[in-house]
Formats: structure tokens, C-alpha cells, sequence
């Protein structure tokens, strides 16, 4: 049966952000490919706010993501720079 209702783009959306950060191969890249996702995961989480129905599940793998998005993020932020490394390396 056809409600002429259609699902929302951002309910696979931001599956493939948060796919695209884990598995980006260029570091200089991983802190932009983590943003794109969190925006795509805020923009989806106030979609289900504002929907009716029950979406626990959703609502929860988007709370998981967002946590190890964040997990991610704080990584790369303590991970030495490339010159730092390599001077230690040389030292």
C-alpha cells in the first residue's frame, strides 16, 4: 500500500557519512569526513524528534555513532603530526 509518505534521505544518509569517516584513507581528510557526519546525525536526530513513531532503535546507533565519532575525533586530536613523528623517529 502506497501512503504517498516517503522515508527520509537521512535515515541511510548518515550511515554513509559516518562510513565515509572511518574508512577515510587521507588523515588530512578523517576531521572533515567526522564533521560531515555529526552534521548528518543532527540533522536525522531532529527528524525523529519530530516524527511519530517509535524509532528507538534508530535513536540509539545514531547516540552510538555520535559517541564514537566523538571517540574518533578526540584520537586525531592527541595524534602527533606527521613532521613531530618523524623528528622523534630521527632522534
Amino acid at each position: 500500500m502506497n501512503t504517498g509518505i516517503l522515508a527520509s534521505p537521512y535515515k541511510r544518509v548518515w550511515r554513509q557519512f559516518y562510513k565515509a569517516a572511518l574508512f577515510e584513507l587521507d588523515a588530512n581528510k578523517v576531521s572533515d569526513r567526522v564533521g560531515e557526519a555529526e552534521t548528518a546525525l543532527v540533522t536525522r536526530a531532529r527528524e525523529l524528534f519530530h516524527s511519530a513513531g517509535d524509532n528507538i532503535e534508530e535513536e540509539q546507533a545514531i547516540d552510538d555513532t555520535m559517541y564514537t565519532l566523538h571517540a574518533l575525533r578526540s584520537a586525531l586530536q592527541r595524534r602527533p603530526n606527521a613532521e613531530t613523528a618523524s623528528l622523534d623517529l630521527a632522534a
